[in-house]
């Protein structure tokens, strides 16, 4: 495993973490015991391959707040379990807040909110604190001062060590900084965007300023994998899998995907791409699509997912395709995808005319 700083927070994270969004807490079907089993036998898996960093959301599971409730058992049994490997001042926890209930008040970036939400995602996670609180979307009806007052205050209380945002626009990240800065208040110091091989322009082109100082911002990334779609499995629309995603309760949105994706052409680069992983790299379409996000180093951490034991120890093997992708076989693949976003700074110099 490697390890990498999470913007200015000074706190490290693997370069590879678990979430539980779409892992546990959604009609799994199982038990409460059979599904807080589940998700130990898999965190464990995860813990052992050198993964430190655990995200949640408010919102996650069905019921919302399912997904940190099963988390926040788990732990408490792991922690029991085997102290010093699940030791608090070695792992971080995060969670994030916007969706917390059906209510008008329920949601969004309120300073009601806020405090209640942050109060009830504890109670959940059976913990003191969380070591990151994410804003998971912006929230047009809030003044974004009062945002970042409210999340001073999580901070300052101990509630959380740091804050940032999923999802937010640069120009919305800079505005909270300058708030923060000119107040004396906390700034946001991570974003957690998507980020794939498909989907790059917000990562790799409107947050490259703030990778420098001051801002000098750390990316959580999730659907490093694009829901499935750059596991392979998916490359025949013909005949997809029974017990994909595609096929289960309340993913429909998946197969509209599956055929846009064929539409734009997207499908069939990724069957050239799983044939170059194959050939060049003795790699899984999967391991590729994982790696090639670690490869960037504005990239803290890169969020994986799973239900299954199975799916996190493949996804765990990637980390040997990191040191194996050379410059050459980045080159290689931006040919394949011909999707490199353009500099934020345009094309070359600026030329200031002479007179």
């Amino acid at each position: 495993m490697y390890y990498r700083t999470i913007g200015n927070t000074g706190m490290v994270t693997s370069v590879f973490g678990f979430g539980f969004w779409a892992s546990f807490g959604v009609k799994s079907g199982l038990l409460e015991r059979e599904g807080i089993d589940k998700a130990k036998s898999i965190l464990k898996i995860a813990r052992d391959g050198g993964i430190n960093l655990f995200d949640n959301a408010e919102t996650y599971g069905n019921p919302v707040g399912e997904a940190e409730r099963i988390f926040g058992q788990a732990y408490k049994e792991l922690l029991k379990e085997d102290n010093d490997k699940w030791r608090r001042t070695d792992v971080l926890i995060t969670t994030k807040l916007f969706w917390g209930g059906s209510g008008l008040n329920e949601r969004g970036l309120s300073r009601k909110h806020i405090l209640e939400g942050m109060d009830a995602s504890l109670k959940r996670l059976q913990l003191d604190y969380v070591d990151l609180i994410f804003c998971h979307r912006p929230d047009s009806l809030t003044p974004t001062e009062t945002v970042v007052r409210a999340m001073t205050d999580l901070v300052r209380s101990g509630k959380a060590m740091a804050w940032g945002t999923s999802e937010w626009p640069a120009q919305k990240i800079t505005e909270a900084y300058w708030i923060a800065k000119t107040e004396g208040l906390e700034p946001p110091q991570f974003e957690q965007p998507q980020y794939h091989l498909f989907h790059r322009e917000r990562v790799e082109k409107e947050f490259s300023p703030m990778y420098e100082r001051p801002y000098n911002i750390g990316l959580t990334t999730w659907s490093p994998l694009a829901s499935g779609l750059l596991t392979g499995k998916y490359n025949d629309t013909s005949n997809i899998p029974s017990d994909s995603r595609a096929k289960q309760q309340g993913y429909t949105w998946l197969e509209g995907m599956i055929q846009q994706w064929e539409k734009e052409g997207k499908l069939e680069k990724v069957k050239i791409l799983t044939e170059y992983a194959k050939t060049h790299l003795d790699c899984t379409m999967a391991d590729l699509a994982l790696a090639w996000c670690v490869k960037n180093p504005n990239v803290s951490c890169v969020l994986l997912g799973a239900t299954k034991t199975e799916q996190i120890e493949a996804n765990l093997k990637a980390i040997e395709v990191v040191e194996k992708l050379t410059n050459e076989h980045m080159e290689a693949l931006e040919t394949i995808l011909d999707n490199k976003p353009d500099s934020v700074y345009g094309h070359g110099n600026r030329q200031i005319p002479t007179i």
